[in-house]
């Protein structure tokens, strides 16, 4: 053997065991990972998580030995092990990043929304969702800082930085005022919840259910399915309406106009009846209420209660039309109408009314027997 085979072959048999190791513990653990795809208990569910990030990590750890076992040295050999502690700490945020995701889904699959009352499962979800975006974003910008940090230039500049902090921090800060707010905003809409996934808010006088609460954006679902994407920031600093805070019940109300001769206790009867047979109703409220009158018509208010915002809203509706149909069909004069009262014109062939006597338009304050004023010579 040469000299170039024998300095060949001190740099190849390191290296090409540790690939042929690597590689086929790669091939294995991706193995595993296919046969254990579709698969929904436990160990099956962490298996898939550590798999494919190890799969990766294993060649990288195995030539780090074999690169410090040939003869190369110097800026060759610093610059391949950097190259792949980099590749090392990527996979370990690769691993971290499908932990959090992992336990997230575990945390949402055993709190489901497809519930009756789904107030606890809407809560848990909402905080579960926010923080693991936050984690994992942490997670993503401590790992790209590690890495960056193996480079002396980027140290250097990191010193420099640090010993000018007062201008570049304000500089920093204000450039990075909207992520911050976002960040914190999330934070404490993750904490507090003044919105909650599935829940009904009306935000810029839209009504609409809140389907997805992200990093620095949530998005509402409105009725007619257009979507409202709302910066985070804007549900801390403005005020809005959510009707799910607390719990999903809800009181709808229709208005009827009516004619002052509507049968108040007639329609009350009715409401009772249309509610009881309506499964809609919840059975918790049923009032009928006179709360306006104008010098035409009056204001009727059917009040209805509802399990939830939806349901409420189909109910008035229910409620409005079958009124609408009773009134028309048992009492029909209870709809408004407009009233004119018609005046005998007289007929101009006819003489008009006499004349009353000049005694009988004198002004009550004319004293009896007052001389008459004579006319001047």
């Amino acid at each position: 053997m040469t000299v170039d085979g024998q300095q060949a072959a001190l740099y190849l048999w390191p290296i090409g065991i540790a690939l042929v190791v690597g590689f086929t513990g790669w091939w294995l653990l991706m193995a595993l990972t296919r046969r254990l795809k579709g698969r929904d208990y436990r160990r099956a569910r962490i298996a898939r998580v550590i798999s494919r990030p190890l799969a990766f990590a294993l060649p990288l750890l195995l030539l780090i030995p074999a690169l410090e076992a040939t003869p190369l040295q110097g800026r060759w050999l610093e610059g391949s092990l950097r190259m792949l502690h980099i590749g090392l700490t990527a996979c370990f945020i690769w691993l971290l990043v499908r932990a959090v995701a992992a336990g997230e889904q575990a945390i949402l699959r055993d709190h489901p929304m497809e519930v009756a009352d789904n107030l606890e499962a809407r809560r848990v979800q909402t905080q579960t969702r926010v923080l693991s975006r936050v984690l994992m974003g942490a997670i993503i910008l401590v790992g790209i800082s590690l890495i960056l940090l193996t480079f002396p230039m980027v140290r250097q500049i990191g010193t420099a930085l640090l010993a000018s902090a007062g201008i570049i921090g304000l500089v920093a800060g204000i450039a990075a005022k909207p992520v911050f707010g976002n960040l914190i905003a999330g934070l404490q809409i993750a904490l507090t919840q003044p919105i909650r996934l599935d829940d009904v808010v009306i935000v810029e006088g839209e009504w609409g259910r809140v389907e997805e609460i992200g990093s620095s954006y949530v998005v509402v679902r409105i009725w007619d399915e257009r979507r409202m994407v709302v910066p985070l920031t804007w549900f801390i600093e403005n005020p809005f309406q959510n009707w799910t805070r607390r719990s999903a019940d809800l009181l709808g109300t229709a208005f009827l106009w009516l004619d002052y001769r509507a049968p108040i206790a007639a329609i009350r009867a009715e409401l009772e009846r249309i509610c009881k047979g309506e499964a809609l109703w919840d059975g918790r409220v049923c009032v009928t209420q006179v709360t306006e009158t104008t010098d035409h018509t009056l204001q009727v208010r059917l009040l209805v209660s509802a399990r939830n915002s939806g349901d409420a809203f189909d109910l008035r509706c229910i409620v409005r039309e079958r009124m609408l149909d009773f009134l028309a069909r048992e009492h029909p004069q209870a709809l408004p109408r407009t009233r004119a009262e018609l005046l005998q014109q007289p007929d101009p062939g006819l003489r008009g009314p006499r004349s009353q006597p000049a005694d009988d338009v004198r002004s009550p304050g004319a004293e009896d027997g007052a001389p008459a004023i004579q006319p001047e010579p």
